[in-house]
């Protein structure tokens, strides 16, 4: 097999090193249950998952929970001013312990009170004093690694993964070159969808913007879509487009004193920052994977305060009642159609020049899935 080309199933034979000679993913790669249960494993159990924005976790005891698949995690402000990451299961018997986001001094769980420091050590255990060969220090909540970068809060389950500083490359520095002001932005608003759509489904829509003219017709018209380009870098990629227009039927925006740019770009696995044309911004969309076929999104809006300008406002509408209909439209009709007995693989458009039309990103973004997978079949 040629360097570079990866092959998980007779159903990947077609994808090629090559975005210009390769096929796509097989359909069963997105609704196949066992494709999915791998994912979990040698994906999102092995990666840098997207948690939150660090300033939600700026004062000691203040504290964020999610879930990464069947996962249950949370990440806490130690009152040492550390950040730290647990799963969130009780030693005892397995009961959550926290829900949502807030304070707390002390992680008590509901069950039977048992109570923990925010450091994970155990604090009390009702009872354990009577019980022979009780040791305090075998009870202490499991951590995992955690990490703030670009000043977002990410988590891994394998505390021995490369820190996502050193895998993300130049991210960073190119996110704040088109947001200087993000570490003073503000969590605006919050807007969260289900999907019936594989998330894998869901990234591909992302990536690419040959679909923009005929799909997305008022977004084409807030950017400059045919200078709009993508480049693929190890585990991200980025999406620029020119200035866009003031006078666009998307949403209005001061052209004199806001920024006129469009760029975006996608982490591995699934989260991506997003900044539109406006005042200072950035959007970060989580593409949550809760099943084979389903999917919830976060689109977490932040601004220069906390309340959305009327503009702004305009912009969120839009997304919400424009853009994120428009595409989830999309990925479940495609979703859909991945279950077609007259359909198997499909072929990238890719040109020589990358242009906006080249859908070399989900090119890059199949191929990191597919060594992923493979990795986990040559290891078993």
């Amino acid at each position: 097999m040629p360097e570079g080309q990866v092959s998980l199933a007779p159903a990947a034979d077609r994808f090629d090193a090559d975005p210009a000679r390769s096929y796509t993913l097989a359909a069963p790669y997105y609704f196949d249950p066992e494709v999915y249960a791998r994912e979990l494993d040698v994906i999102f159990y092995r990666s840098w998952n997207y948690v939150a924005y660090a300033a939600e976790l700026a004062s000691p005891g203040s504290y964020v929970t999610t879930r990464i698949g069947d996962q249950g995690v949370f990440v806490i402000r130690g009152k040492d001013g550390e950040l730290r990451a647990f799963h969130n299961v009780c030693a005892h018997r397995a009961h959550e312990l926290l829900q949502g986001s807030g304070t707390a001094k002390v992680i008590t769980c509901p069950y039977h009170a048992w109570s923990y420091r925010l450091d994970g050590r155990l604090r009390t255990a009702r009872g354990s004093e009577k019980v022979e060969g009780f040791d305090r220090s075998e009870f202490c909540l499991k951590p995992l690694a955690v990490e703030t970068y670009a000043g977002f809060v990410f988590v891994n389950l394998d505390r021995s993964a490369p820190s996502l500083a050193g895998l993300a490359g130049r991210l960073e520095q190119e996110i704040r070159s088109y947001v200087p002001q993000l570490d003073r932005l503000e969590f605006a608003h919050r807007l969260t969808y289900e999907l019936k759509a594989n998330w894998k489904n869901v990234v591909d829509n992302f990536l690419e913007c040959y679909h923009c003219p005929p799909a997305h017709p008022a977004f084409v018209d807030l950017v400059e879509i045919k200078g709009y380009r993508t480049v693929c870098h190890d585990l991200y990629s980025s999406h620029i487009s020119p200035p866009g227009r003031a006078d666009n039927k998307a949403y209005s925006f001061d052209a004199a004193t806001g920024a006129k740019d469009f760029a975006a770009w996608w982490l591995w696995p699934n989260v991506t920052f997003i900044t539109f044309p406006g005042s200072p911004n950035i959007a970060v969309l989580h593409i949550i994977p809760t099943g084979p076929e389903t999917t919830r999104e976060h689109l977490d809006f932040f601004f220069a305060d906390s309340t959305p300008t009327a503009a702004e406002m305009e912009a969120i509408r839009y997304t919400d009642e424009v853009l994120q209909v428009e595409d989830i439209g999309l990925v479940e009709s495609v979703q859909r159609g991945l279950h077609s007995r007259g359909y198997h693989q499909g072929r990238y458009i890719v040109d020589p020049e990358r242009t906006d039309i080249s859908e070399h990103g989900v090119h890059h973004f199949h191929g990191l899935v597919l060594r992923a997978l493979h990795r986990q079949a040559t290891s078993r």
